[in-house]
C-alpha cells in the first residue's frame, strides 16, 4: 500500500537513512570492536550497549527502507489552491474565538503539531480535505467539537 508523503518528508527520510548508514553504523561497528578488545564479553557493559545500539540502528534502517519503498511522493508544485488537498497549508479561523491557525496536511510520519503539520489521517485533516475558502467545517475531537472557517489555502516549499 502506497503511503502519501511530501517531497520534504521523503528528503528527510533519505537524509536520516544516509546518516545511519554512513555515520552511525560505522561508528557503532568501531564501538563494538573496541568493546570486544576489552576481554570477557559476558560482563562487558560497553559491548552490550554497543550491540543493543546496533540492533536499533539496523531496525531503523529497515524501517526507513520500508517507508521509502511504500512512499507515494506528492508533488505539490502544480496543485491548485481551490480545494484543500494533501500537502496544502490551510489557514482556518475558529468561529467561537476568531483565533486563526495554520495546518499543513502531511503524511503520518511527518506530522508534528508543534510545527503545525498534521497527519492526513487526523480528524482535522479529514474534515478539511476537499474544502474551499469560505467553507465551514466541524471538527470533532475527544475534548470538544470545534467549528472552523477556511480562510486561505496555499503551498509551502
Amino acid at each position: 500500500m502506497k503511503i502519501p508523503m511530501t517531497k520534504k518528508g521523503y528528503a528527510q527520510l533519505q537524509k536520516e537513512l544516509d546518516h545511519l548508514k554512513r555515520i552511525e553504523r560505522p561508528k557503532n561497528i568501531a564501538d563494538i570492536a573496541e568493546a570486544r578488545a576489552h576481554g570477557d564479553l559476558s560482563e562487558n557493559a560497553e559491548y552490550s550497549a554497543a550491540k543493543e545500539r546496533q540492533g536499533f540502528i539496523e531496525g531503523r534502517i529497515q524501517e526507513i527502507n520500508a517507508k521509502i519503498a511504500e512512499a507515494n511522493v506528492i508533488d505539490t508544485d502544480n496543485l491548485s489552491t481551490e480545494k484543500v488537498v494533501f500537502g496544502a497549508t490551510v489557514e482556518v479561523m475558529a468561529i467561537d474565538t476568531d483565533e486563526t491557525k495554520q495546518f499543513r496536511i502531511v503524511g503520518v510520519d511527518e506530522a508534528d503539531m508543534k510545527n503545525g503539520t498534521i497527519s492526513v489521517l487526523s480528524p482535522v485533516a479529514k474534515a478539511l480535505i476537499t474544502r474551499e475558502v469560505g467553507d465551514f467545517v466541524e471538527v470533532k475531537t475527544p475534548a470538544k467539537t470545534i467549528e472552523y472557517e477556511v480562510v486561505r489555502i496555499f503551498f509551502e516549499d
